[in-house]
């Protein structure tokens, strides 16, 4: 029987892996590998294997809907998750009231735009004590994407909360 060498599990045939330096390797190792490494390329920032659960977490939530045509609600949850492993934020302690966390000596809150949400928009607390906030809206077939910007780019106001528009948000990779 073949094993692979770097996982000791059977493979049932040799077309299953290829034969190097005495050893076979699986297909599905290389593959594993090969995808650790696309994951490590997209989040440089993030713990490789907080990065799997993300991409876990958002298959299961993918495949309810698929099946359901209801949403898991966790937003709020997975648009931190993704904030986390995007910019390398440190998370606070759950409960924490100001911010969600930190990157350096910036305070992060975190907003989320759910694909529920029939406007794409944020509201976030004036007293919280954040620099920086980042918004991540997640679309209808799961796909992420994030804004960040300083808090003296919010608009003045004296309400108890600032709202802040996706579309008035400088795009990815520019900070406002």
């Amino acid at each position: 029987m073949i094993r692979c060498s770097m996982t000791g599990l059977p493979m049932n045939d040799p077309s299953d892996g290829i034969y190097d330096d005495g050893e076979w390797i699986s297909w599905d190792w290389i593959n594993g590998q090969l995808y650790k490494q696309e994951l490590q390329e997209q989040y440089p920032k993030a713990d490789p294997e907080l990065v799997e659960i993300f991409e876990s977490l958002v298959g299961i939530a993918t495949e309810y809907h698929q099946k359901t045509g209801r949403y898991l609600q966790m937003w709020g949850e997975l648009g931190e998750f993704y904030a986390e492993i995007k910019y390398g934020i440190k998370r606070h302690r759950p409960g924490t009231p100001g911010s969600d966390g930190r990157i350096g000596n910036d305070f992060i809150e975190v907003k989320t735009i759910s694909p529920e949400k029939g406007y794409h928009k944020v509201q976030v607390k004036r007293s919280g004590n954040f620099s920086k906030l980042v918004v991540v809206r997640i679309t209808e077939h799961f796909d992420f994407e994030s804004r960040i910007i300083n808090r003296t780019s919010l608009r003045k106001g004296s309400g108890k909360a600032a709202h802040v528009a996706w579309s008035r948000m400088p795009a990815e990779g520019s900070e406002g």
